[in-house]
């Protein structure tokens, strides 16, 4: 069978544009692994626009839910295993997509929806404390904060604007960077440094996370020094990067100097004829669940038109 659209990914992103496709009665497929993206592992979103407040777990069941209210002979979810995509290729009619198990799926259009995973911290206490008081998301997580010290590893854009964001909530915010000069645009150093609640660590190394139940702390060595010290904390916020799973989409996307997806934001076309991208496996500036939704659906308008409208 040859399907209108193929949608790989299960977050926000992918659950939009499940239902849309849907909607629009598009012979659709939508593969992933399992429902949810990244929020799943946070304990209480408070940005899911609709919502006051909901558990990753939650999020991602009324993702589901909501999808599978429209499952049916033209509109397949496929979990697990057979959700993995492997490999996509391109062919005269479309796409081959390969998956992990079962047969080759051909489909006119693809949406990639895939997301992308935090790249973690990797020091001791940093597994057993993660959603324990160490986050990789200020605007999910930043108001559980409000009156308390907390820290923010990296050196970046990214680093410099959830300090910013965290301004607003905590007692203090102290940014720890392993090297000797920030990655930052300077104006944004200069401001963010500026704020009296603010400080800033260079050229330190993460040594281990510390806590009980929850976060009491971070170990770190001062490069400049060798000395190692301690910042009691009880919240770390960790903006080290992050990769987007666009490994089995290489040969057919271009992809930028992070591996993510290149897109117009107009309509998140890629380069590629007959193949879009939405959510955090994309080249957007902001990566948020609202965010991720609204590009799929924008996506899956542009898709029907192609397929429809040429």
């Amino acid at each position: 069978m040859l399907y209108d659209l193929v949608i790989i990914g299960g977050g926000p992103a992918g659950a939009a544009a499940g239902v849309y496709a849907a909607r629009k009665k598009l012979t659709t497929t939508l593969l992933t692994p399992d429902f949810g993206g990244q929020s799943i592992v946070s304990p209480d979103i408070h940005n899911w626009i609709g919502t006051k407040a909901i558990s990753g777990n939650d999020l991602a069941k009324a993702l589901e839910n909501h999808v599978r209210a429209y499952e049916g002979a033209d509109f397949v979810i496929q979990t697990g295993p057979a959700g993995r995509v492997t490999k996509i290729k391109q062919t005269e009619t479309g796409f081959t997509i390969e998956r992990a198990e079962g047969e080759n799926l051909e489909a006119k259009t693809v949406l990639l929806a895939a997301g992308s995973n935090r790249r973690k911290l990797a020091v001791p206490g940093a597994e057993q404390f993660d959603q324990k008081g160490l986050t990789y998301c200020a605007t999910c997580d930043g108001p559980l904060f409000t009156g308390r010290d907390v820290a923010v590893i990296g050196g970046g854009n990214a680093g410099f604007e959830t300090a910013a964001q965290l301004l607003a909530y905590a007692k203090s915010v102290t940014l720890l960077h392993k090297n000797p000069d920030y990655k930052a645009d300077q104006i944004t150093v200069d401001k963010v440094l500026a704020h009296p609640q603010m400080s800033g660590l260079a050229n330190v190394e993460i040594i281990e996370i510390k806590g009980d139940q929850f976060v009491t702390g971070l170990i770190y060595k001062d490069k400049n020094t060798n000395e190692t010290k301690e910042l009691p904390v009880t919240g770390i916020f960790v903006e080290i990067g992050f990769v987007p799973n666009t490994a089995f989409a290489k040969e057919v996307v271009q992809l930028n100097e992070y591996g993510a997806i290149k897109v117009d934001p107009r309509n998140q076309q890629t380069p590629t004829l007959g193949l879009w991208a939405a959510g955090d496996c994309t080249d957007s500036l902001y990566h948020q669940n609202n965010i991720a939704a609204g590009e799929a659906v924008k996506a899956i308008e542009d898709i029907y038109n192609h397929l429809h409208l040429k």
